[in-house]
């Protein structure tokens, strides 16, 4: 089941769980806002659902919460930095605001973050770079968590990537997993008691299952377009740790510490007026979505959007109605905030 909380009163409650874990009042405000956000905008698998785990990493030791960005070496547009396994939101955070002000003096930027841990929703960089005006992109590297295609074990990360496209009337961000449902969506589907719209993976004996529970327990997620997606997150990891000079899943396999600890982010920002002008290029792209949101809906009750359109749409009647929260997860992060600490991920299973 889940319940309606007003943005207000999740935020403050999320703050007191991260100061109560040693969060300092600038990191705790900070993740808090992230964390509230996503899940304000239907990404509850990467809202408030991951506060346990956070809280769990914290107190096993792989996030360090004095952890921070620290340069490693600079080239032009480029530069490396060791994330020392710092938060992961304030580290992408300063590693995207990076990028820009690199693209704002080069017309493009290129960070790449390596030792850095999960950056919760990873469309919340891009977005970020859209709403100051620059083209965003952004991708991670994890441990295996995705079979690769012709396996049936998990054999590589279902690393996300984001793209950004800085429209004025409404940010066209893409924010995808390399899976048709990321481990996060099938929790969310669980704890509503739901099945996925469509086939999410393999239950234990092989079959195609829209049964999230047997996906997980089988972790046999299906990759996005089949051996498509398989080779996109092979060629994410890979691209990632050679930036980066930093890990890749297998080493993150081999270390054994949670998801995405250890791993490797990079952001890449451009200035999108280099060869034409903005009112140009605003008018092209409000055409372009014009067109794409027209396209005749298989069902008349769910009109044709672009990637971010809805986004906005269901931030706003969370603003208006509250936050949707499962009421398992809210129960869970309002006992961290009351400073019971000894919680466990159910989200994850």
């Amino acid at each position: 089941m889940s319940v309606k909380v007003s943005y207000d009163e999740v935020k403050a409650t999320v703050k007191k769980a991260f100061l109560n874990v040693g969060l300092t009042e600038e990191q705790a405000e900070t993740c808090a806002t992230i964390h509230t956000q996503s899940s304000a905008d239907g990404v509850e698998s990467h809202g408030l659902n991951r506060i346990p785990r956070f809280v769990e990493y914290v107190q096993k030791g792989w996030i360090n919460l004095e952890g921070k960005p620290e340069l490693v070496k600079s080239c032009g547009a480029i530069e490396n930095y060791d994330g020392n396994l710092g938060i992961g939101i304030t580290n992408a955070i300063f590693c995207a605001d990076r990028a820009m002000e690199l693209a704002k003096e080069h017309g493009v930027g290129v960070v790449a973050l390596k030792n850095t841990t999960h950056w919760m929703r990873g469309g919340t960089y891009a977005w970020r770079m859209a709403e100051a005006g620059y083209l965003g992109m952004s991708w991670i590297n994890t441990e295996s968590c995705m079979p690769l295609w012709g396996s049936d074990e998990p054999s590589v990360g279902n690393n996300p990537f984001c793209m950004a496209i800085p429209r004025e009337d409404g940010q066209i961000v893409l924010d995808m997993a390399m899976s048709q449902y990321a481990y996060g969506k099938l929790g969310v589907y669980r704890l509503a008691g739901k099945e996925l719209p469509y086939p999410g993976g393999f239950d234990k004996d092989g079959n195609l299952t829209s049964d999230p529970g047997a996906i997980e327990d089988s972790k046999r997620i299906l990759p996005t377009g089949y051996w498509k997606g398989s080779g996109m997150a092979l060629a994410l990891d890979m691209a990632a740790a050679l930036l980066a000079n930093g890990n890749c899943g297998t080493d993150m396999d081999n270390a054994n510490n949670g998801s995405c600890t250890g791993c490797c982010q990079i952001f890449i920002a451009f200035n999108p007026y280099i060869f034409g002008s903005k009112e140009e290029g605003q008018a092209m792209l409000n055409k372009r979505v014009a067109a794409a949101d027209s396209a005749h809906p298989e069902n008349p009750s769910r009109p044709v959007k672009c990637p971010g359109e809805s986004t906005v749409e269901r931030r706003k009647k969370s603003m208006e109605e509250g936050v949707n929260i499962d009421d398992a997860i809210w129960a869970q992060v309002q006992a961290i905030a009351a400073g019971d600490l000894n919680t466990k991920d159910i989200a994850s299973k």
